[in-house]
């Protein structure tokens, strides 16, 4: 049955409502970054880029680095725009756009963050590189959808963990694909943990300016959380978000995030860019050996 035009919304020229996209448009392989200006930073390594155009915050460039072809998009801050690129970037190669309906033969696009982030535990070192075996999200994102993807025994054992207020949204943990974990967990500058997610970058990560904080102890409540060998290394907003949706939709994601503060020890790197882009060449070379 087709999807109606109130569901799936298209541009006048067929392309996906807000990402501005046609299916020819994108590669399989695709790398999100929050920062549009991020985008050029990664496509700068490229061999040759053969499709861009942008959308509000959403800028997309696509190319190829040592013969892989790669899709490299911006999504902005925060789990809200997640939904919204994920989501549209499965139709695009899952759904027909002309006939609206869904496509019987399922199509898998792997699916890498590239971002920046705070570290919360004293050893997560700045300029270092946290790959999330996990995403932790404190965004409520996934309970609008039905879903099987969450780590139970995990998610079980924070909310046992944790002490705050029951008007927030109950958390989740949903893992990273493993053969993508297998693939980056190579080299010792690459720190594993679990990555916390949240809806905000103040009173959602326990920072206050003028405002009080519902549960001023939040961030030392995650500091001591322990589920087997694993802790929640650093905080961001998008994570998540990112492998809670891939999951559902049959994605491998995963999220590499350069340590460019550590809220334990009040440091801050001194030369941000440069962790980033360090990041960047990292993840792309990794990405071409797939």
């Amino acid at each position: 049955m087709p999807l109606a035009s109130s569901e799936l919304i298209l541009n006048p020229d067929g392309s996906i409502y807000h990402l501005n996209l046609k299916p020819e448009d994108i590669a399989h392989t695709i790398i999100t970054v929050g920062d549009q200006e991020r985008v050029a930073k990664v496509t700068s390594y490229f061999d040759e880029v053969i499709f861009e155009t942008q959308k509000r915050e959403f800028k997309t460039q696509t190319g190829f680095y040592k013969g892989k072809k790669i899709t490299v998009i911006s999504t902005g801050i925060g789990i809200d725009n997640i939904d919204i690129v994920l989501n549209e970037l499965d139709a695009l190669v899952n759904i027909d756009l002309k006939t609206r309906e869904i496509k019987k033969n399922h199509q898998k696009l792997t699916i890498v963050r590239i971002g920046t982030s705070g570290g919360i535990q004293p050893f997560v070192d700045l300029d270092k590189f946290v790959m999330s075996e996990a995403g932790v999200g404190f965004d409520g994102l996934l309970h609008y959808y039905k879903n099987k993807v969450t780590n139970d025994e995990a998610t079980k054992a924070l909310c046992n963990h944790l002490k705050v207020s029951p008007k927030k949204p109950l958390p989740y943990i949903v893992d990273a694909d493993q053969t993508l974990i297998d693939h980056f967990l190579t080299e010792s500058k690459v720190i594993p943990g679990y990555t916390g997610t949240n809806l905000g970058f103040y009173g959602p990560q326990g920072r206050t300016l003028r405002l009080e904080l519902e549960d001023p102890d939040f961030i030392d409540q995650l500091v001591s959380f322990r589920y087997k060998n694993h802790c929640i290394t650093n905080l961001e907003m998008e994570t998540s978000a990112t492998y809670g949706l891939a999951k559902l939709l049959g994605h491998k994601a995963l999220s590499m995030n350069a340590i460019i503060a550590n809220r334990a020890t009040g440091e801050f790197s001194k030369d941000p860019k440069d962790s980033v882009d360090s990041l960047i060449r990292f993840t792309l070379d990794k990405l071409s050996k797939l």
